[in-house]
């Protein structure tokens, strides 16, 4: 399979980093509007997971690593590039600017043959999520959205735990600030996103119901917020659930463990550790359980989830691209 990443953030250097050791996928070429020469330093030292352990240098156009080289484009369009010429099978859509349908249409436009967002689209992509219905992925479909990390944590859970029986849900998402928030205080059309992202707790607005009622039959029964706190990585998932009947806190917790020792063993973790953010970082899983911060007061469930929000996220884009692969 023949990949091309668009948008070099956060999430696309890291699928960079992780690209460059996946059998069967050769990364052919990155686009992003920032100079090559700054995405060339960026891709070498990371604050989060530190210096690449390759050499990686800029050849006229081209990022080599470690014997393999990659083309470095620098356009705002993805209509002016050549994917068709690239032989390009898959775009990974990490710029967060083309999460339409017809934005995302360019890159088919372009000459790849398939797209795979990094983000949650348009209501009229298919919104799949790896480990709960990836399997409604068929030949015909050529744009996908992942969902987000938010979204892949969360749906989990409520399948889980609709076999008991879910009446409503809360989520609050505790998570690490964001290149959408500011360091300093400055204007924003959310106010509290404007506020120095290193010095405050700060509530912030999400879509993630929006989701989640796109995959379950519970409108009108969950509600979602997140609170940004001042970490640089990692996330927390904090959801209270009302469930149909009385349930125990062994009960709650067996069905995580079973679910972490089989079919859920590549997307779900448990553990009886009492962890703190930073003891997930580089974790793959898109959520583990923390039994010991689970709690029952009647029909009323507390639950807590941890999870990498870069690294748990690029895991399962990968995942995505080996799954796709076989049907290409």
């Amino acid at each position: 399979m023949r990949v091309a990443i668009n948008g070099m953030g956060r999430i696309g250097r890291l699928l960079f980093r992780r690209l460059l050791n996946q059998e069967g996928i050769e990364l052919v070429a990155v686009n992003d509007v920032m100079p090559v020469d700054n995405l060339v330093y960026l891709l070498k030292y990371d604050s989060l997971y530190g210096p690449l352990h390759k050499p990686i240098s800029r050849e006229d156009g081209l990022i080599a690593v470690e014997g393999k080289k990659v083309r470095a484009f620098q356009e705002e369009d993805p209509l002016r590039l050549d994917w068709k010429g690239l032989g390009i099978d898959m775009v990974l859509e990490c710029s967060g600017r083309f999460s339409s349908r017809a934005g995302a249409e360019k890159h088919l436009k372009a000459g790849a043959r398939k797209v795979l967002l990094s983000t949650t689209g348009s209501e009229d992509i298919p919104l799949l999520i790896f480990g709960f219905n990836q399997h409604q992925l068929d030949a015909s479909v050529d744009i996908v959205s992942p969902g987000g990390c938010m979204t892949n944590c969360s749906t989990h859970i409520l399948y889980l735990m609709q076999s008991i029986g879910i009446e409503s849900a809360h989520f609050n998402i505790l998570h690490s600030y964001t290149s959408r928030q500011e360091l300093v205080d400055t204007a924003h059309p959310q106010f509290r996103r404007g506020r120095a992202a290193a010095e405050s707790i700060i509530p912030v607005e999400i879509d993630l119901v929006k989701s989640l009622d796109r995959l379950f039959p519970l409108k009108g029964q969950l509600a979602a917020m997140s609170i940004r706190v001042p970490v640089t990585n990692g996330a927390l998932t904090d959801v209270t659930l009302q469930m149909k009947e009385e349930v125990s806190r062994e009960q709650v917790n067996a069905i995580f463990k079973k679910a972490a020792e089989s079919n859920y063993a590549s997307v779900l973790d448990y553990t009886d550790d009492e962890l703190v953010s930073a003891d997930i970082k580089g974790n793959t899983h898109s959520l583990i359980i923390d039994g010991s911060l689970t709690s029952v007061v009647g029909r009323q469930v507390k639950l807590i989830a941890w999870f990498d929000n870069e690294y748990g996220y690029t895991s399962r884009m990968l995942d995505w691209l080996h799954y796709w692969k076989a049907m290409l």
